[in-house]
């Protein structure tokens, strides 16, 4: 069976829509529809049910879930696999939230080379979102951010839970009074935890979707934000920032990776490597 029909499938099944996994997969609403008529004649059975309510997985369509998923994932590893240098055996495929990257997958890249000389490493950076749907696609192994998507279909594991708080370049700054605050994006929870702490407070002026960027602009120009405590202590220690009197939040950092991930040897030690470098950072 073509891997696109099961791609397709397992799109329709996750949105509960035809015109939307055709969005997803831009091509056609027409040719979604081929796909599935494709795969139920092929199976002799109706996957899915349409109704004005919408598009809803039939008892035969649950069954073919874990087999989609299963072929869509040994695809993509066989066509990444392929095109391996010659002595290399295996391929071991990371992915990190932004803001995560440096203390996570940056440091995880030479456990893995030491570890697991002959597998090859490739990692990326992406929002949740995007790193969960590239989980459940086949084209990363495991991924490491605050808030993964689609749990349904994902083995989750709180590594670590970040403490935020609030700091300043400026020891005398009142919070929620603060025209130098650079709002950073640490996830939708974050947000509705702040405005509850400051009701009513104006916009800030900046807003940064990566920490460590945030930290350079504040560290270069003044300003104050939320930061977990693991990247704000060097500057707290060197006396180039100051902690204020808020707030705390707190933020689980997890791994994910997909229910059934082939157990490889590069695999088992990206887990035992994550879970090495959340304890490290946690006994800080």
């Amino acid at each position: 069976m073509d891997t696109e029909v099961a791609r397709t499938f397992l799109l329709i099944n996750e949105t509960g829509s035809f015109k939307e996994a055709a969005e997803r997969l831009n091509v056609t609403q027409s040719t979604v529809s081929a796909r599935i008529k494709l795969l139920e004649e092929t199976l002799g059975r109706s996957v899915f049910n349409r109704s004005k309510a919408g598009v809803h997985t039939t008892q035969a369509g649950v069954q073919f879930l874990r087999n989609a998923e299963v072929m869509v994932r040994t695809w993509e590893q066989a066509r990444q696999e392929v095109a391996l240098p010659q002595g290399l055996r295996g391929l071991i495929r990371v992915g990190g939230q932004f803001t995560l990257w440096e203390h996570f997958v940056l440091k995880l890249i030479p456990i893995l080379q030491k570890s697991a000389p002959d597998t090859a490493v490739r990692a990326e950076v992406g929002q949740p979102d995007r790193l969960s749907q590239r989980l459940l696609d086949g084209m990363i192994d495991v991924a490491v951010m605050y808030a993964p998507q689609n749990r349904s279909r994902l083995v989750v594991e709180t590594l670590l839970t970040d403490k935020l708080i609030y700091v300043s370049t400026d020891p005398k700054v009142k919070p929620g009074q603060d025209p130098g605050y650079v709002m950073i994006d640490w996830g939708p929870e974050f947000f509705v935890d702040y405005a509850a702490a400051f009701p009513g407070m104006d916009a800030p002026l900046v807003s940064v979707n990566h920490g460590p960027l945030a930290m350079r602009y504040i560290l270069e120009n003044g300003g104050s934000a939320y930061f977990p405590v693991r990247m704000a202590r060097p500057y707290l220690r060197r006396g180039r920032m100051y902690r204020v009197d808020a707030p705390e939040f707190s933020r689980p950092i997890h791994m994910a990776y997909m229910s059934g991930a082939a157990d490889t040897e590069g695999f088992k030690y990206a887990v035992q490597g994550l879970r090495e470098i959340a304890g490290r950072l946690g006994g800080r």
